[in-house]
């Protein structure tokens, strides 16, 4: 079996990361963390100085997700794509034939304003109805199981 797990370094991704390893734990798969650095909007030094950057901190959080994965008894191995997300995941299952690809929701906590309590509510009740971008998009044309895991 193998799972591929969208994966960049974050506290959901690692959650989700963490609740694969318990979920398929007992089906022994090989685990493959994909990241994806999205390329920046124009081709300045700074911009691609900030892309070296943010490349080089996903490319750090994706061994330290396989290491993780490799000290938990699994096989574990991390790819590093460079695009845009979506169209990048999709390229990635397209690719490597995976039994089930995992994406942690994303969520952003607002700092608890009463303003930002009432925005943070009725964006939890759109979330209800709809996905992220990413997740969005991958439902509609990824050709494995899709897990999509809630962030706490």
């Amino acid at each position: 079996m193998k799972v591929m797990i969208a994966y960049d370094g974050s506290r959901n991704a690692k959650l989700a990361l963490a609740q694969s390893v318990s979920l398929f734990r007992c089906n022994s798969p090989t685990l493959l963390l994909v990241g994806v650095a999205e390329n920046p909007g124009d081709a300045t030094d700074a911009n691609e100085t900030l892309f070296q950057q943010e490349y080089e901190e996903l490319k750090a959080a994706l061994k330290e997700g396989a290491d993780f994965a490799r000290q938990e008894g699994f096989e574990a191995d991390w790819l590093l794509a460079e695009g845009d997300a979506r169209k990048m995941l999709l390229h990635a299952t397209q690719k490597h034939r995976p039994d089930v690809l995992v994406i942690a929701r994303h969520s952003s906590k607002p700092d608890g304003g009463i303003i930002a309590q009432s925005l943070s509510y009725f964006v939890d009740e759109l979330d209800y109805m709809t996905f992220g971008k990413v997740s969005a998009f991958l439902a509609r044309r990824v050709e494995c199981p899709l897990l999509i895991l809630p962030s706490p």
